[in-house]
């Protein structure tokens, strides 16, 4: 029976030693880090790899330290000009801080797609249709930047943000259409009045040259006509050149011998 009861007791025995080192050998990845609470208290941070803790004296908290993507809901924004959108964006965003994010917040990833939810909407707000379509980068460096500012308290780096969609309804699309059009009629109107104002410029040129070389004028004369015989169908009206005249009557008024 001595042998039976100590043989019971060996088995008791190992057994709650595998209980006890179950509880306090703890593998962590590369990813993980452990928050330590030591009777409740605050004790450090370790890993990753292999760490002992003392069972029901000491917890841990797992930590992952990867990159995580949060995708914030779509949300309605009145800009700056008062027009209705809706937009939606992604953030990226990582634990820098194990003890801050486990301490000074009970839920980051919640805390943190709130905080992006009204950060989207304020800084969205203090800008221009126009703005939200065209300057997405700078949009998005704005907001970053305030979310980074915000989370830091908790141990969370924003790295980036991207705005997904900025959805317009059916009649802010047309009028915008219609504003596009506008300005690409005003565009050409703009680049035919500047064309018109560069030839006549060149004109003013050639005509001052023209000016100080008469002769040019019967020059330019024949290269037109030259130009214009190549048509079989076309009139040709010749210019007679007046110094012709003024020759035919010099020689009228000179008398004969």
């Amino acid at each position: 029976m001595t042998m039976i009861g100590d043989f019971i007791f060996y088995i008791v025995a190992v057994v709650l030693l595998l209980i006890i080192l179950a509880n306090a050998i703890k593998i962590l990845r590369e990813y993980q880090r452990a928050v330590v609470f030591t009777l409740g208290r605050f004790t450090g941070v370790k890993g990753p790899g292999l760490i002992l803790l003392v069972p029901y004296v000491q917890q841990m908290v797992r930590v992952d330290l990867r990159t995580r993507v949060l995708d914030v809901p779509s949300q309605d924004v009145i800009s700056h000009d008062n027009v209705s959108v809706r937009v939606s964006a992604v953030i990226y965003f990582r634990v820098i801080d194990p003890e801050k994010s486990v301490i000074q917040v009970e839920d980051f990833m919640a805390a943190t797609s709130q905080l992006a939810q009204t950060t989207l909407r304020s800084v969205l707000g203090k800008h221009d249709l126009d703005e939200m379509l065209a300057e997405r980068d700078r949009l998005n460096e704005d907001i970053q930047r305030m979310l980074d500012a915000q989370t830091d308290a908790w141990g969370i780096k924003v790295a980036n943000v991207e705005i997904k969609h900025v959805d317009i309804n059916e009649s802010m699309i047309r009028a915008i259409a219609r504003q596009a059009e506008a300005e690409r009629e005003r565009r050409a109107k703009i680049i035919n009045a500047e064309g018109e104002q560069q030839a006549a410029a060149k004109l003013v040129e050639a005509a001052e040259v023209l000016a100080r070389q008469p002769l040019s004028m019967q020059l330019r004369y024949l290269s037109t006509l030259n130009v214009i015989a190549g048509e079989n169908s076309s009139t040709i009206i010749f210019p007679f050149p007046m110094e012709l005249i003024h020759l035919l009557d010099g020689k009228a008024d000179k008398p004969t011998e």
